[in-house]
Order: structure tokens, then C-alpha cells, then sequence
């Protein structure tokens, strides 16, 4: 018999800072192993901790906890990066997707393909078109990944003071795995119906949202074992 999934996606705290940094230094040994320069200044490595902690006080980031109150996974949202999309490209359409970090040892559960579905649903409540990323330019496996999970290149830019740039964009409500939907809790841990949205504040406010009627859905695609976002990948710094 199959045994449930026990995994849950809460507000991002204070206390835990600390098991992110574990998840951040942990991506940046795998990202080594990949060939991949990505987060190998560790003067990126301080600014993205600094930015993490303006988003957990702003209530932009979230964590996704296994067996044992354990942190497997965090995404953020955040405002479009000007260094990349312009008044063109309609910045209010889209929901930003930030800092998507899934721990190794929750390879194979698909916890990346899980939260991008959940933030997509999440900008169709929001009356949004698209959910936007942003990626590291050189780190063409996490590109791959991306565009295995429908996501489309939009185009790549390359600012000198950025190593990001690769942009990509998904069609807002689109779920790659409808029937494994993340359940989200409080900030006090009690669990909600998967069905169910929860807004994720832009001001610091808690609110429930319904699911989306015009949810859309797509067939699942497996992640091979290697790939960026499945394992300790993520978008932008």
C-alpha cells in the first residue's frame, strides 16, 4: 500500500533561517558537482541570504516540511526584476517565482514540480497570466528542467553587474500534477485542504483564496535524477 504523503507548505519563519542557509550551501556543493558556475561567489551567496530575510519578514517566502518538522524545500515570490523585464513585457501579468530549493535528500518526490504547481494555481487566483522566472544563464540542465515543465523562453538577457538572465514564462494555472496537490498550513502547523488556496500576502496579511475554475491541467513529466530544479536547483540568486 502506497503510504501518504506527509508533506505540507507553511509560511517561512524566522527560526527558519537556519535550515535554509543548510539548503542554500547544500545546493551550492551540488551545483559544483553539475559543472555549473552558479553560486560560486559566495558574495552572491550573502546577498541572497540578506534578500531571504526581507522576504520572510514581508511573509514572500515559504517552506515546504516533511516527517519531523523538517524543512525539504522554500520558494519565494517577489516584484518583477527591472534588470530584466520591461514595461513590454506587462509586469503586472505575471507572478514572480524566486529561489525555488528542493533538499537532496527529498530528490524523486517531485517537491519543485509540486510548488511551482502551487504558486501557478496561485497567480490564476490573482487574475495573473503567467508565472515568470528568472535563472542563472550558464546552467543550461535547469533551463531544461523548466521547459520539461512547460515553461517557455522568453529571452535571455545579460546585464554585467548579473549572472541571471535566462527568462522563462508559464501559463498561469497550468499544474503539471493535479492529483498531487501540496496542502498547505498555518504558520502554526495546522493543515488545510490541498484543495485550498492561501494567499501568499504581499503586505504581511493571511488570507484564504478558493481554487481557480479555470485551472488548467498537464500531463506529468518524470525529472530525470540530475536534473536542476528537482534536485537543489533554483531560479535567480
Amino acid at each position: 500500500m502506497k503510504s501518504a504523503r506527509t508533506e505540507y507548505l507553511r509560511p517561512a519563519a524566522a527560526e527558519d533561517v537556519p535550515a535554509l542557509t543548510a539548503l542554500r550551501t547544500e545546493a551550492e556543493r551540488w551545483l559544483r558537482t553539475k559543472g555549473t558556475d552558479q553560486w560560486s561567489d559566495p558574495e552572491t551567496g550573502e546577498r541572497a541570504l540578506a534578500k531571504w530575510r526581507a522576504s520572510i519578514d514581508e511573509g514572500r517566502a515559504w517552506v515546504v516540511i516533511g516527517e519531523g518538522d523538517k524543512v525539504l524545500a522554500t520558494v519565494s515570490r517577489g516584484p518583477v526584476d527591472r534588470d530584466f523585464w520591461t514595461d513590454a513585457d506587462r509586469p503586472e501579468s505575471a507572478l514572480y517565482l524566486y529561489k525555488l530549493m528542493v533538499a537532496r535528500e527529498a530528490s524523486g518526490r517531485h517537491l519543485g514540480t509540486r510548488v511551482i504547481d502551487w504558486m501557478s494555481r496561485l497567480a490564476a487566483l490573482e487574475g495573473r497570466t503567467w508565472v515568470r522566472i528568472d535563472t542563472w544563464r550558464t546552467n543550461t540542465g535547469l533551463h531544461a528542467y523548466y521547459e520539461r515543465l512547460g515553461f517557455k523562453h522568453v529571452r535571455t538577457e545579460a546585464p554585467p553587474h548579473r549572472r541571471s538572465g535566462w527568462l522563462a514564462q508559464r501559463p498561469a494555472g497550468e499544474v503539471a500534477l493535479p492529483h498531487d496537490l501540496l496542502p498547505v498550513g498555518s504558520p502554526e502547523g495546522r493543515l488545510g485542504d490541498p484543495t485550498t488556496l492561501r494567499q501568499v500576502p504581499h503586505q504581511g496579511e493571511w488570507r484564504h483564496a478558493a481554487e481557480s475554475p479555470t485551472e488548467r491541467r498537464r500531463s506529468p513529466q518524470e525529472t530525470p535524477a540530475d536534473a536542476s530544479g528537482e534536485g537543489s536547483g533554483s531560479t535567480g540568486q
